[in-house]
């Protein structure tokens, strides 16, 4: 099968659509036909090996791991999906910029209900359910406040929509430009990181300190310049690693690999379907063209989801 491949670790230009051997659903586990698949920033990092101590790959690596199309066959023991399933899921390491890819049955796979495309489908496993991991791990609740830092980015635009539904009042960064994006989303304030300082602003919309900051940008020591935008006693949460202790009673959550509970991702799809989640894909790329998708998705910035087409 076709497949975008990083042989071994290399620059971000190192990467091509070549043949490898299809993969086989082993026990547990179905094949998917691959109609779609989204760029996220941990691909970036496996194909340079940026992350090679956290996350070692094998090579040859295929590239991606969010993937929506059909089962087209299913390994022994599964009962709940049988060939012709349309799906989304999150393959993991397995590689979903392919024709074909494996995923096990669990919460990382999903039906994906009538009405919601390959395309937009494709868009929603990891940053959806990361965003949902996050909100979790602090217990976001309605009538708190928090600050998303990254809001325009891919699990940005999935947090500030969840934390809304919750009845959160939710601030999020974005340029001027961004700014009614975001609103509609459900942000009730913005501030404007390239206007100055987003803590000083977001300060001035909540004086005391919002109750949560959602970080998605900054990692280590950084995030103590975020934690200020706390208030006494906040919580920062971030899919990255940080301080644990920031001050004044304020601390640091960290998830790391999201661990999805059963039905998590049933639910995103099921929202996107109807409309109460809303999914943006700001670039689409054919198959042919993935290593350029590669390049743009880390050299541009491109408000919400990078997705490929398979045909």
């Amino acid at each position: 099968m076709k497949a975008l491949v990083a042989r071994e670790y290399t620059t971000l230009d190192g990467v091509a659509v070549t043949d490898v051997p299809q993969p086989v659903a082993g026990p547990g586990e179905v094949l998917l036909k691959v109609e779609a698949a989204a760029l996220n920033p941990l691909d970036l990092a496996l194909i340079t090996g940026a992350m090679k101590d956290a996350f070692p790959v094998e090579h040859p690596l295929v590239v991606g791991m969010d993937a929506a199309g059909t089962v087209a066959e299913v390994g022994q023991g599964v009962t709940a999906y049988t060939p012709g399933d349309p799906v989304l899921a999150f393959s993991g390491s397995a590689g979903s910029v392919a024709e074909y890819t494996v995923v096990a049955v669990g919460p990382h796979l999903a039906k994906r209900p009538g009405g919601l495309s390959p395309l937009l489908a494709a868009a929603i496993p990891e940053s959806g359910m990361t965003a949902v991991c996050l909100l979790r791990a602090v217990g976001l609740a309605a009538s708190q406040s928090v600050l998303v830092v990254g809001a325009t980015g891919g699990v940005g635009l999935y947090a500030v929509q969840l934390a809304a539904s919750l009845g959160a009042k939710v601030i999020a960064t974005a340029t001027a430009a961004d700014a009614d994006y975001v609103r509609g989303l459900g942000a009730q304030g913005t501030v404007d990181y390239k206007a100055g300082d987003i803590v000083e602003q977001t300060l001035r919309q909540v004086p005391g300190g919002v109750d949560v900051v959602v970080d998605l940008v900054n990692r280590g020591d950084a995030l103590s310049t975020t934690a200020r935008a706390l208030r006494d006693g906040g919580r920062l949460v971030s899919p990255l690693f940080g301080p644990q202790d920031f001050g004044r009673g304020a601390t640091g959550v960290y998830i790391g690999t999201f661990t999805a509970e059963p039905g998590d991702l049933e639910d995103l799809a099921a929202r996107a379907a109807d409309g109460r989640l809303r999914v943006e894909v700001g670039a689409t790329y054919p198959f042919t063209d993935a290593p350029q998708a590669v390049s743009d998705f880390a050299g541009k910035h491109i408000r919400g989801k990078v997705v490929i087409t398979v045909p």
